[in-house]
């Protein structure tokens, strides 16, 4: 049998243009994590995907349970990290069942692929152990490039579904306001919103600029205060 998501596993092997966009966003927002989890001990992880999160995570939580569908996206990461800690369980998210629960649930870059995200929103709320944490990243359509391109005429609506959206199986984009939405229809609070990477140019135009990479921290710095304009939003959730 077929597995349908292997069939995105070369988004998540570094070989296009967006791979710079990507490396900026899945490094930044563990660090985000981090910072705000304070002195948890377990995560519970949704996706390897590219693997930059999981590799981060596996050095820092001594429990560390990673939750991913595609056989194909397990063996690229295990090729990249073959000295990763974290335990990886190959599940669709809607299978997944456990006793155990987490200090952290982290769901980087996940609700945009799936195909129901208020099922997996209210379904892994549960697993969280008393006091635990919850944070959730996903792409922004209204990020400051997509809007630019709009008012120039370049672009016909900012929820168009890229191609570099097509080739990591993005099903939707979020704004501030439909990931609100969809967070609240789950019975969930948004907690902490922040914004990843203000991204003022689209992806070739900032490459050729070969800007340092001090200035694309300070872009993802001013980013936290600005979500609506940032590449990605970073939201801290919990259960009302």
């Amino acid at each position: 049998m077929v597995n349908t998501l292997d069939k995105h596993v070369a988004a998540y092997q570094g070989d296009n243009l967006y791979a710079f966009d990507n490396e900026i966003l899945l490094t930044w927002y563990p660090q985000r994590v981090l910072h705000h989890a304070g002195a948890a001990h377990s995560l519970l992880e949704l996706g390897l995907g590219h693997g930059y999160s999981a590799d981060i995570f596996s050095r820092r939580f001594s429990r560390h349970v990673v939750l991913e569908g595609s056989p194909a996206v397990i063996g690229n990461f295990r090729d990249k990290h073959p000295d990763c800690r974290a335990e990886i369980v190959e599940t669709w998210f809607e299978n997944f069942v456990t006793d155990e629960r987490f200090d952290v649930i982290v769901m980087g870059f996940i609700l945009e692929h799936v195909d129901e995200p208020l099922l997996i929103l209210r379904r892994f709320r549960e697993f969280l152990a008393p006091g635990g944490r919850l944070f959730l990243a996903v792409p922004n359509a209204e990020v400051l490039n997509r809007r630019l391109g709009r008012l120039a005429g370049l672009l016909d609506d900012v929820t168009t579904l890229s191609e570099n959206d097509h080739l990591l199986g993005h099903k939707r984009f979020y704004t501030v306001a439909t990931l609100s939405a969809d967070i609240a229809q789950a019975g969930c609070g948004v907690d902490r919103l922040e914004g990843i990477y203000l991204k003022p140019f689209t992806t070739r135009q900032i490459v050729s600029l070969q800007l340092d990479r001090k200035i694309i921290d300070a872009l993802c710095t001013v980013g936290i205060d600005y979500p609506e304009l940032s590449c990605g939003l970073f939201a801290e959730i919990s259960g009302r």
